[in-house]
């Protein structure tokens, strides 16, 4: 009995058991051994089982199937041979007296990986310094919650979220609190004109009230077109018997307001103070009105009047604050958007390069990773990855010297640009590595881009739009990944649903040596 084994890549430490007879593998849930991977096509190839011998058949893939460090079309096997594919190499093993020790040998290695990944979730100890311990707290105890989250939502909506919520916490800090010291101000201001008409009433009928003189008690500036903002009023002895307006005249109070007010000044130490509420857009007041009172030889309280003062000035400054709110809002959100945009293909740019360079190293185009942005976060992450390249390239080496040599796309790119000769609409083509090559006269107005200051650049240098560019790269992997089978997807390109047409031309070493994209107007 064979098994797969994985040495290296995505799947290093899990073994596939390959049944006696033909054994396909591949992305599709139809092959006998499943390998979901970039790279690898639905059938990519099939190892046949016959006892104790083995044959390997590549099945067109689009990438190519390494044995030993050689590109081949179909091949014995022997136990130990090393089978490279995108993202992954597997030995071939004989499940013989050998099954012990391979075993113990992708255990020790399971065990490695283990202990190199148990070192992310590893707390370092609080640091003794001031400065470094809410740094310390953040990373450990905070930002582990949002990992969380990360698992479950895409890191985009994640940081989309918390934008949106900063805004608004940011506007509630900054304008409310400014907004809630205006409306303070303006209702103190209403408050003291409030005071004053009950001031004036006191003035103008103090000794009426003391006589109950109720014929000469004089409110007439509370009515009318004079009195602004005086939405109503009462004037009533300590007994809640009303003497103004005149419409209410001996009449009993009941409004909660005017009940409570009686009680308020039922206490002497009161007389002096006024009671104001503020209720909504409205302002209440209650003030007492005194008397000398020749009897007792004292002031008496012989009056309260109460006024409900609501100015037109407290509903529009409610409305301007409103409309003042609203418009930060709108404001911020339209620079959080950008803000958003601009982070965003910041951050997914460099991982876009770095997927391009890896897959040039892969087809030998260059020898190494190569990152020219300054993204410090991303060097270990580029070492580790120039490592991982290097033991590929050795182990594909091993027993057999150099690879076959892959095929020049020059010869390709040619035929393309002959096709582009005696084409009609819009036409682009990519090289190998999704660099610019030719741009037509009527691609060059649809996308916006010059032949002659774009060619030679990669796509995402180039591209305004950054969501189109990702779009064109994801077809042409798509159409390398299917040996070349045409790809068709929509976009929206200057206002105009345009549909992208993308096939890739392959070389005999099943290598995509450049891509011929075609864009039609959708009708």
């Amino acid at each position: 009995m064979y098994k797969l084994v994985g040495v290296g890549g995505k799947f290093r430490g899990q073994e596939f058991i390959l049944s006696e007879g033909e054994n396909i593998l591949g992305r599709s849930a139809e092959c006998e051994v499943v390998i979901s991977s970039d790279g690898i096509s639905k059938k990519h190839l099939k190892i046949t089982i016959n006892g104790e011998s083995a044959f390997i058949e590549d099945l067109g893939s689009s990438n190519g199937t390494i044995v030993n460090g050689k590109i081949i079309k179909s091949l014995s096997l022997r136990d130990g041979d090393k089978i490279a594919l995108p993202n992954v190499i597997f030995q071939l093993v004989l499940v013989l007296e050998k099954k012990i020790i391979v075993r113990k040998k992708v255990q020790k290695s399971s065990s490695q990986d283990e202990d190199v990944y148990d070192e992310l979730d590893t707390v370092e100890p609080m640091p003794e310094s001031l400065i470094a311990k809410p740094i310390w707290f953040f990373k450990n105890k905070i930002m582990p919650i949002f990992y969380s989250f990360n698992q479950q939502y895409e890191w985009s909506g994640i940081v989309g979220f918390l934008t949106f919520v900063f805004i608004v916490v940011n506007i509630s800090l900054t304008i409310l609190p400014v907004l809630s010291d205006s409306r303070r101000l303006l209702l103190r201001e209403v408050g003291f004109r409030a005071k004053q008409y009950a001031a004036e009433v006191d003035r103008l009928n103090n000794n009426f009230l003391r006589d109950k003189n109720l014929d000469q008690i004089y409110t007439g500036f509370l009515e009318g077109s004079d009195a602004e903002g005086v939405q109503s009023y009462k004037l009533f002895d300590t007994q809640g018997r009303i003497y103004r307006p005149v419409s209410e005249l001996n009449t009993i109070v009941n409004d909660a307001f005017s009940v409570e007010s009686i009680k308020y000044f039922n206490s002497e130490r009161n007389w002096d103070t006024e009671k104001i509420i503020k209720d909504g857009n409205l302002v209440r007041v209650a003030r007492g009105i005194k008397a000398y009172d020749k009897t007792l030889g004292r002031e008496v309280l012989v009056a309260i009047i109460t006024i409900n003062f609501a100015p037109t000035s407290l509903v529009k400054e409610a409305s301007n604050n409103s409309k003042a709110y609203l418009e930060s809002l709108i404001t911020s959100a339209i620079v959080a958007v950008i803000f958003f945009g601009v982070l965003y293909y910041l951050t997914t740019h460099p991982f876009m390069d770095l997927r391009l360079q890896i897959e040039g190293v892969l087809r030998g185009r260059k020898k190494e990773v190569e990152f020219k942005k300054c993204f410090q976060e991303l060097s270990p992450l580029i070492n580790t990855i120039n490592g991982v390249l290097t033991r590929i390239q050795e182990l594909q080496n091993v027993e057999s010297g150099e690879i076959n040599t892959i095929e020049e796309e020059g010869p390709y790119l040619r035929t393309l640009e002959e096709f582009l000769a005696g084409s009609q609409g819009p036409v682009m083509i990519l090289n190998s590595e999704k660099i610019i090559q030719r741009i037509n006269p009527e691609a060059e107005d649809l996308l916006g881009l010059r032949e002659n200051s774009s060619s030679g650049q990669s796509l995402l240098d180039t591209a305004r739009d950054q969501g189109f560019a990702a779009t064109l790269i994801d077809l042409c992997d798509q159409s390398a990944n299917n040996n070349g089978c045409h790809q068709k997807e929509n976009y929206d390109i200057g206002g105009k649903q345009m549909s992208i047409n993308v096939a890739a031309l392959m070389g005999k070493d099943k290598f995509a040596k450049g891509f011929y994209i075609t864009f039609v107007r959708d009708h």
